[in-house]
């Protein structure tokens, strides 16, 4: 092990991705690399010399495809180490990575390998190509489909399917060393497609300079070190997950531990007690709540020395960032954080010692009981475009409200209407085969349109809304949709949210119920909770509209949600109502609604649509 072998990789030594997985072999061959669960065998390890030799495995087979650089290869796999071994193999030969989501819709899936011209793909299970070749229109480029799992039906497709491989027998056992091209930094990495709430996607060009300047970059705000663990479960899909959770570890010589599923991330965070997580608000923002509704079960004795604990805590946080002065509570709550907060911290494995929230605003409610209670939150910002990081929050100097300090080298402009322009070295190249679209928000000097409203103070960046999701109401009244819907759903009666009244005199809502905070809520209410009518019954509306007057108290008056729409259904991207990034699709939402929704602005007693949201269109 060479002497600096626990330092990060410098991005000018590393050159490309391919690059930095070479060099961190190189340096610590015997460390811990993933860690991941086999079914029969529990948790393995896999270090960095371990996943060099299975690397050149995959080198070797993609090589026998007779691919020319620049040529775009998919991967549709669930987190596991096999996707960081095609990634680096497709990398090391000059290829070009196509990540594509486990969980989004065969014709979606079909459209981008179509568009992006993908040869050779690398996918899960033989029911996942089954589908998916359904939905394929005969593409000419598509040469390969490679299926990981091996099966019977697997091993079927491959017998009657001239494209298709099962991996075990289309990987070579006795390959020559991963080697790595010798590349252009500035050439072409990954097209990333992102998921659009309206039209289709569009292929966001990354070059292996963009994702190691950003990694690079970001970790002089965000110390990572070669006794940290990650738990990684957003999907490597995901320029979040891939940039922070895959390549930045890499560089600073973490390990990586890979979650079962997001059923078992409870038992997976005990198992494994990661030091770093990055997560969505809506992993937060459910903790929370379980933590508030069994707080409401306990007796006033518990819930007021809670109570004083965030408190206290919150109050030790801002003194130690030095943006509030001394006070008495300070003596109380090194003696109360660690009572309430030590049981909290349990559940996400005990040995957590930051998380990061990127993705979606993290309401700052959220936020402040986990930080009063010793676990930083650190919220972060970005896009796709962006590589994605745009900005963080440093742990000495973390304001929860904002997103961060811009990282090292990004340059943030206010633009008209506040939009905020961002330009530096993690920038696209643009979107692949679409340069009206490039056009549209990248200027000829590099700087790239964010679509987001901002405000700079203090050299902290706050998110203040979104120039294509404002409201505006038939007074002219300008309401951010966003805000409102945050603050309806910090309430554990309402899952998914979404407020509309374009054009009109007064705001709705679509609001999607918890499965099981509802029952008890019809039954207070003397309704049957199993009963379809009982979503429409008007006491019941009557009831949540005032429930969310008081959540949008602080709010203008016009603000306030007069009408309401109600659901079991949860809007996914199976049903096409989310985005593969988990964004709701709102046109999409409406006009799966749309008889009700014009019920709502006809004075009509909104009705119930009943077919389940999985059988649209």
């Amino acid at each position: 092990m060479s002497p600096n072998a626990h330092d990060p990789i410098p991005a000018s030594v590393a050159r490309t991705l391919a690059g930095l997985f070479a060099e961190r072999i190189r340096r610590s061959p015997e460390r811990l690399a993933y860690r991941h669960f086999v079914r029969g065998l529990g948790w393995q390890d896999l270090s960095w010399q371990a996943m060099g030799e299975q690397a050149a495995r995959w080198r070797q087979a993609l090589a026998s495809e007779g691919l020319q650089v620049g040529d775009r290869v998919a991967v549709l796999l669930r987190n596991c180490p096999e996707w960081v071994l095609f990634d680096q193999a497709t990398l090391s030969l000059g290829l070009v990575t196509v990540p594509l989501y486990t969980d989004d819709r065969a014709e979606n899936v079909a459209y981008i390998l179509q568009d992006s011209g993908v040869k050779v793909l690398l996918i899960q299970d033989a029911g996942r190509w089954r589908r998916l070749a359904e939905a394929l229109d005969s593409p000419a480029d598509l040469r390969r489909a490679v299926i990981l799992e091996s099966s019977p039906a697997a091993e079927e497709l491959a017998a009657h399917d001239p494209r298709v491989r099962v991996a075990a027998g289309w990987l070579p056992e006795n390959p020559p060393p991963f080697e790595v091209l010798d590349l252009d930094p500035q050439a072409l990495a990954t097209i990333v497609y992102t998921s659009g709430t309206t039209g289709r996607p569009k292929g966001v060009m990354l070059s292996h300079h963009n994702i190691l300047s950003n990694v690079a970059a970001a970790l002089t705000l965000f110390q990572v070190g070669p006794d940290d663990l990650f738990l990684s479960f957003l999907p490597l899909s995901h320029m979040l997950e891939r940039t922070a959770g895959y390549y930045l570890p890499m560089m600073a010589s973490a390990a990586v531990s890979y979650a079962r599923s997001v059923n078992q991330l409870a038992e997976d965070l005990q198992a494994l007690q990661p030091t770093v997580l990055i997560a969505v608000p809506r992993i937060f923002d459910r903790l929370h709540q379980r933590i508030a509704e069994q707080l409401a079960a306990r007796p006033v004795l518990i819930r007021w020395p809670f109570a004083l604990a965030v408190e206290s805590g919150w109050r030790e946080f801002l003194y130690r960032q030095g943006r509030a002065g001394w006070h008495p509570l300070l003596l109380i709550a090194p003696w109360l954080r660690p009572r309430f907060g030590r049981s909290i911290l349990k559940r996400l494995g005990g040995r957590l010692r930051v998380a990061v929230s990127g993705g979606a605003p993290l309401p700052p409610a959220v936020a402040r009981i986990f930080i009063a209670l010793g676990l930083p939150i650190l919220q972060g910002y970005g896009l796709t475009e962006t590589s994605p990081v745009i900005s963080v929050n440093p742990i000495d100097d973390n304001i929860p409200e904002s997103v961060g300090r811009p990282l090292p080298g990004i340059e943030l402009r206010i633009g008209d209407n506040d939009e905020l322009l961002v330009r530096g070295p993690n920038v696209m190249q643009g979107y692949w085969n679409n340069p009206e679209a490039t056009a549209r928000v990248l200027e000829a000097d590099g700087w790239l349109h964010t679509g987001d409203q901002a405000r700079i103070q203090d050299g902290h960046l706050y998110i203040t809304g979104r120039l294509k999701e404002i409201l505006v109401l038939s007074n002219g009244e300008k309401v951010p949709p966003a805000d409102l819907e945050m603050a309806i759903g910090a309430d554990p009666l309402f899952d998914q949210v979404m407020v509309l009244g374009e054009g009109r005199s007064y705001l709705a809502a679509i609001l999607v119920l918890n499965a099981e905070q509802w029952p008890p809520f019809a039954r207070a209410h003397g309704l049957d909770p199993d009963q379809p009518a009982s979503l429409h019954d008007p006491q019941i509306h009557k009831a949540i509209i005032r429930r969310i007057r008081d959540l949008l108290s602080d709010f203008p008056g016009y603000a306030k949600v007069r009408r309401v729409i109600l659901s079991l259904e949860p809007w996914s991207v199976e049903n096409g109502l989310l985005t593969s990034t988990m964004k709701v699709r709102r046109n999409r939402v409406i006009d799966y609604h749309a008889a009700a929704v014009a019920a709502l602005y006809q004075g009509e007693e909104p009705t119930l649509v009943l077919q389940a949201m999985r059988d649209s269109g």
